[in-house]
């Protein structure tokens, strides 16, 4: 069981790096097929209506499954060694819905013309992506995508959470990795109507996540009030002294 299960978490963890490296492309409005501006729409109506259901979907999926609630039942049905990995894979395949149901509202809100700030902006673009991506390192990628989680069970190693250890971005700010999200979302030379609501939607999602996330925290982990008070949220203002949890 311990060598299907890690297959499995390869597979969860290579569709995921698929519907990730579309996603970048997708909202990049480059390489790929369809991007957030092109495509067949609907009326800008109808289309806003798809675009938010979409969305919809994969906010609830994943603030849903993320929930140690719902783990605490779900992991009667699934192995708690693949848990993790079928929460990526779900949130994966969602991900890909929405790149592939999204409809276009192509209308312009604002165009940057100028070469050297198109290239500004999408330098700042790919600088959110790689926040976002060395973030995951620093907590423990390969933790965050399950692999860890069945590498263990393949090595009949009792799984144990990862510590969390403040270093590099997590001095500054407690979650860099939606900071990077942030960033790459509204990083765009041409912003159309329909990146603006992909824009907003999720932005609003990462700061309803945050609060969803932190409430766990703060219930799991004594220290994470006192880190909480001392290291700013998404935007570093400003670091107080002091020691975080790890």
């Amino acid at each position: 069981m311990g060598i299907i299960a890690a297959l499995y978490g390869v597979l969860c963890y290579v569709v995921f790096l698929a519907s990730f490296v579309y996603a970048v492309c997708f909202l990049g409005n480059f390489l790929v097929p369809k991007t957030i501006d092109s495509g067949a729409s609907s009326t800008a109506p109808t289309a806003l209506i798809i675009d938010l259901l979409l969305l919809g979907l994969f906010a609830v999926q994943h603030s849903v499954m993320a929930r140690p609630g719902f783990k605490a039942v779900w992991t009667r049905i699934v192995p708690t060694s693949v848990e993790r990995s079928t929460y990526v894979l779900i949130s994966s395949l969602l991900l890909a819905l929405i790149c592939w149901k999204w409809q276009a509202i192509p209308a312009p809100v604002w165009e940057i013309s100028s070469p050297v700030l198109r290239a500004a902006v999408y330098a700042l673009f790919a600088l959110g992506w790689l926040i976002l991506l060395l973030s995951t390192f620093l907590i423990n990628h390969f933790d965050l995508f399950g692999l860890r989680q069945v590498y263990l069970r393949m090595q009949g190693i009792e799984y144990t959470p990862v510590r969390f250890v403040e270093r590099a971005f997590y001095r500054f700010v407690r979650h860099p990795l939606y900071l990077g999200f942030v960033i790459a979302f509204w990083a765009t030379p041409r912003m159309s109507v329909g990146h603006l609501v992909f824009s907003i939607a999720t932005t609003g999602y990462i700061f309803v996540g945050i609060f969803l996330e932190e409430r766990d925290l703060m219930k799991h982990h004594a220290d994470y009030a006192a880190y909480r008070d001392r290291v700013p949220m998404l935007f570093p203002t400003g670091v107080k002294r002091g020691s975080g949890p790890g």
